[in-house]
């Protein structure tokens, strides 16, 4: 009898809430996805990337979000974020490839981290919005990062 070996390419979709408690919801599914499929060099950091993007969609808008993660055939792991506002903030709004550099908020601030970490960290990253549609259907923006395993 023949075994059928799982695939290298794999994509998980999850819906979130307008809630608090979203990204950590997103963290623990993360962990259980990447674990599940022996990724675990790249774990840590997609987790914490994954959490400050779903972070920000709950932050800057008032609706649900969709966290997407994609394993592609060259062992990349693609993540993307989806939430309701078109509006694509830097450093995302920037053409594929394009890294310009940008000062590390101070160390008193609230915010600003986590696109900083995003830049520090993921190996490409980008953004799309899609536009402000006031019925919802298919508004808002993407915004993604990739990072090799």
């Amino acid at each position: 009898m023949g075994t059928v070996s799982p695939s290298d390419t794999w994509a998980y979709a999850l819906r979130l809430p307008h809630d608090p408690r979203a990204a950590r919801v997103a963290r623990v599914t993360v962990r259980a996805a990447l674990g599940g499929h022996g990724r675990h060099e790249v774990l840590d950091t997609v987790e914490l990337l994954a959490s400050e993007l779903v972070t920000n969609a709950y932050r800057h808008t008032r609706g649900p979000c969709s966290l997407r993660l994609t394993a592609l055939s060259d062992g990349r792991l693609r993540v993307g974020v989806w939430d309701s506002h078109p509006h694509v903030p830097s450093p995302f709004a920037e053409p594929p490839g394009v890294r310009r550099t940008t000062p590390a908020p101070p160390g008193d601030a609230e915010g600003g981290r986590g696109l900083h970490l995003v830049r520090a960290c993921a190996d490409s990253w980008g953004g799309w919005s899609l536009g402000d549609d006031p019925l919802a259907r298919g508004a808002g923006k993407l915004l993604w990062f990739e990072v090799r395993g």
